[in-house]
């Protein structure tokens, strides 16, 4: 895979039409069923990647399409995990409403693979590389109810982890060209990083030798905003620089930090998010492309990818086209300037 010096790319997620699917904001309602519903999920993969190489990006996704949800799509692939009989849980420090969640009844294995096919199908669309993401570890012990590993998270971790590992080393077989793990729970909860985190992320990664990204944000737009950067990067990077993850996606349109926290990335893939996920105006070029100067002051160009701070399912169909495309300009423009 050969991207060029700062590429632009998303997180992952794109909207869905109305025709597929009423939108929400933590699961899909769609509106077809069988070998109908599987029809319409193609054109709307076909449709997001089409769209995806119009606006000019350098590594697409599938946008999600399949996917009823960010977790449980993944989780109806494992043995263990019960998504009829949900309870109720708060999840991510300081989400103020509880949430159902699926409940964890057996051990965690993989029992068939969950986003293969997607992989493949994506890979016919388009010659240009694709990334598909899977949620991490920590966010899936975070995002369900255990009522089997009596409250041993880092057991649980690990046994997710292994069923993960699964799914990325068929992923990578079949021609995915990058690897990202979704981990919103690592950026509300360092010291669990520290005990537990890090090392199921690398268990993740056995096997693995395509780039690989671990997503660090903090969720969808919404929540209380002057709560929502309360955990900072530098500790979380540090722990993380001592794992063989190939690279960070991490959230600067929304937080403010400084990217002088991203020094300590050296040699790694920055996948830096600029952009605002949420119903808000497209910012201007030149915006944009002035903070990601402030970031080369401490990422290579050619380790350098600009996305949003998080995906864009939450948005319209034309903003989150119109966010894409800016991203594109900015990296045109940035690279112009070198």
């Amino acid at each position: 895979m050969q991207l060029p010096p700062i590429a632009a790319t998303t997180i992952g997620s794109f909207p869905r039409p109305s025709w597929l699917a009423q939108n929400d904001r933590s699961r899909a309602v769609f509106r077809l069923e069988g070998a109908e519903l599987k029809q319409a999920q193609d054109d709307a993969t076909a449709l997001s990647i089409h769209n995806q190489e119009r606006v000019g990006l350098d590594l697409l996704s599938d946008g999600e399409q399949r996917r009823t949800g960010f977790i449980n799509h993944i989780l109806a692939s494992f043995n263990g995990i019960d998504l009829e009989h949900e309870a109720v849980k708060t999840i991510y420090r300081r989400r103020e409403q509880p949430r159902p969640v699926p409940r964890v009844i057996g051990k965690i294995t993989r029992r068939t693979p969950a986003v293969v096919d997607d992989v493949k199908f994506a890979k016919a669309q388009t010659n240009k590389p694709i990334k598909m993401d899977v949620p991490g570890p920590m966010t899936i012990v975070d995002s369900t109810l255990d009522e089997f590993y009596k409250g041993d998270e880092a057991a649980m971790a690990m046994d997710a982890a292994a069923a993960l590992n699964e799914e990325l080393r068929e992923l990578q077989a079949a021609g995915c060209d990058v690897l990202e793990i979704d981990e919103p729970a690592m950026t509300r909860y360092h010291e669990k990083v520290f005990a537990y985190g890090a090392k199921a992320l690398d268990r993740c990664l056995e096997g693995i030798t395509i780039p690989t990204m671990v997503h660090l944000c903090y969720g969808y737009p919404g929540g209380n905003p002057n709560r929502q950067h309360e955990y900072e990067y530098p500790e979380l990077l540090e722990a993380l620089m001592k794992t063989r993850i190939g690279g960070f996606g991490v959230e600067f349109a929304r937080s403010g930090y400084d990217p002088a926290v991203l020094a300590i990335a050296k040699g790694r893939i920055v996948m830096f998010g600029c952009v605002d996920p949420a119903d808000t105006p497209v910012p201007a070029v030149a915006q944009v492309a002035e903070r990601v100067r402030q970031v080369l002051k401490y990422v290579e160009p050619k380790n350098l990818w600009l996305a949003p701070d998080c995906g864009l399912m939450t948005i319209t169909r034309e903003l989150a086209n119109a966010k894409a495309k800016l991203l594109v300009d900015v990296a045109a423009e940035v690279r112009r300037t070198l």
